[in-house]
């Protein structure tokens, strides 16, 4: 009957890990970190994971992290990945010509070419008025700027 006894305390003990409350409590600290773009339920030790990782080593990590947890049997991931940023829209050469001739006209020392989406500005302008110049023209959506604008 000691025996018995002994097995029953044995599987108790064994089998009484963490609840499923202390183990969302855990995962929850853990996912705090992440700012709260990936959720989580437990049952019966059994952690889902669902949300939106930026990219595949986030959700990987993610899973890793809460493996590693007391009591978690199982770790099933539903995050998903966000979709990479569309492409940036970069005007034709006519359209950026056309910007370019509207932005530059308020500096008398500064010319700008366009050559495949590529803007390259030379001349010389005030320090003071550079900031606001290139502002103006990272709005026509070149390709790329090249400043060879001396300093004033």
């Amino acid at each position: 009957m000691r025996l018995i006894y002994a097995f029953v305390l044995a599987f108790f003990l064994v089998s009484c890990g963490p609840s499923d409350d202390k183990i969302l409590t855990a995962v929850n600290a853990g996912l705090a970190a992440n700012g709260g773009q990936i959720s989580a339920s437990v049952a019966k030790g059994v952690v889902t994971l669902t949300g939106e990782c930026p990219d595949e080593p986030c959700k990987t990590s993610v899973e890793s992290a809460v493996k590693s947890i007391k009591g978690v049997k199982q770790v099933v991931n539903n995050v998903t990945v966000a979709p990479p940023p569309p492409p940036p829209v970069i005007n034709p050469d006519a359209a950026l010509n056309t910007a370019l001739n509207d932005i530059i006209s308020g500096y008398n020392t500064v010319k700008a070419t366009v050559q495949d989406g590529v803007v390259t500005l030379t001349g010389q302008i005030k320090r003071s008025q550079l900031t606001e110049l290139m502002q103006k023209i990272t709005a026509a959506n070149p390709k790329k700027i090249e400043n060879k604008l001396q300093i004033k």
